[in-house]
């Protein structure tokens, strides 16, 4: 059975001034992005420091782990 690899990142150790937007803007130059999703509290709409970024592609999502992975982002 072939195992299915997936175009969405898990992005973590994100500032608390990262938005929805920044985050799309810092993946952007990998590939198409379809989502970028930051998870808030239920309780605050505080961001959690986490998110998702989608890709249109598991190629796309590839090059942006390569390149992204370990890195600083917005401080």
């Amino acid at each position: 059975m072939a195992k299915r690899l997936s175009s969405q990142l898990f992005v973590s150790r994100l500032s608390f001034y990262t938005t929805n937007q920044k985050l799309e803007q810092l993946f952007s130059p990998f590939g198409v992005v379809k989502e970028a999703r930051l998870v808030v509290d239920p309780e605050t709409r505080k961001p959690r420091g986490f998110g998702f970024v989608t890709f249109d592609s598991e190629s796309q999502a590839r090059k942006a782990l390569k390149a992204m992975n370990g890195r600083l982002m917005a401080g």
